[in-house]
């Protein structure tokens, strides 16, 4: 059995049920470190999740490439290659990953000095490229 994560007839993807149940579960816990709503859920309109959920992703991107925390970094790597597919999918696009990334001081490892955004980007997209050859649509 699968799901189906769509907007009208455009499929986005089409995982298994685990795989979907984790995915919108992990979206729900991502919503405090976004700060903003996700689009995901059934208090959405279909026509406003598309703007919704990418805004969303790009405040985990934004969050993502402005820290040098690598427990953050890491969990947030869980996430975002799937999530940016799919805003990939739906034609829009993540404005933090084309703009000058500045260091966010919430969330500073005092035992990682490194900050490197555009190395970041970087990994980020080449994981959200792995992640388009295996997500089904």
């Amino acid at each position: 059995m699968s799901q189906y994560f769509q907007v009208g007839n455009l499929v986005l993807w089409n995982p298994s049920n685990t795989v979907a149940q984790l995915f919108a579960r992990m979206t729900e816990a991502m919503v405090p470190v976004a700060e903003c709503p996700s689009g995901v859920g059934p208090d959405i309109g279909r026509d406003e999740y598309p703007d919704t959920f990418a805004a969303f992703v790009g405040a985990l991107t934004a969050r993502y490439l402005s820290t040098n925390h690598p427990v953050l970094t890491a969990m947030l790597e869980g996430y975002l290659p799937a999530a940016l597919v799919m805003v990939q999918g739906s034609g829009r696009d993540v404005p933090a990953l084309g703009q000058p990334t500045a260091r966010d001081n919430r969330d500073i490892s005092l035992n990682r000095d490194a900050f490197d955004p555009d190395g970041d980007r970087q990994r980020l997209l080449g994981l959200a490229e792995s992640h388009a050859r295996a997500m089904p649509h």
